[in-house]
């Protein structure tokens, strides 16, 4: 019957805040030092801490690096197509420094692509295309469209 007067008293003083001893039993057991904690020297855990930073600017360097990638692909879609541009992918690829450019998987396909547009811009291609053009397929949809043309025109008009 003691026990349980005393925990019962001692558990409501404890909540009061008027002391009880058990706080501080508590903070003694933990060690006050992390490298103590992690179970590690001083020196191992300076060198760890060390790793954990330079691997963390690391990380950091490589995903800008590819935002600035990311971005100066759309930089390039915009001019491309010619639509607005963006201050937030110009600052992207500033704070990557001036390095940045479009990864080479990328580079090859922008390459094709301005070839082919190349290609279909000059004289020669605009020959080819004429070349490839059937013309008695365009006169006979002409003459096509000129008969229709008519009878609707003598339809509506009463003196034809």
């Amino acid at each position: 019957m003691a026990f349980l007067m005393k925990s019962m008293l001692s558990n409501q003083v404890k909540n009061l805040g008027l002391g009880g001893g058990g706080e501080e039993n508590k903070e003694e057991n933990a060690p006050s030092d992390p490298a103590a904690a992690a179970g590690m020297t001083r020196e191992e855990y300076e060198e760890y801490q060390k790793q954990m930073v330079e691997e963390k600017m690391e990380r950091d360097a490589a995903f800008a690096q590819k935002k600035a990638e990311r971005a100066c692909l759309r930089v390039h879609l915009r001019e491309k197509y010619r639509l607005p541009k963006s201050e937030l992918d110009e600052n992207q690829i500033q704070m990557a420094g001036d390095d940045v450019g479009l990864p080479e998987d990328l580079q090859k396909m922008v390459a094709q692509d301005q070839e082919e547009e190349e290609d279909k811009d000059s004289i020669l291609g605009q020959l080819q295309n004429i070349q490839n053009v059937d013309v008695d397929a365009i006169r006979e949809k002409a003459q096509a469209t000129l008969a229709e043309m008519k009878q609707a025109a003598e339809q509506k008009c009463s003196l034809m």
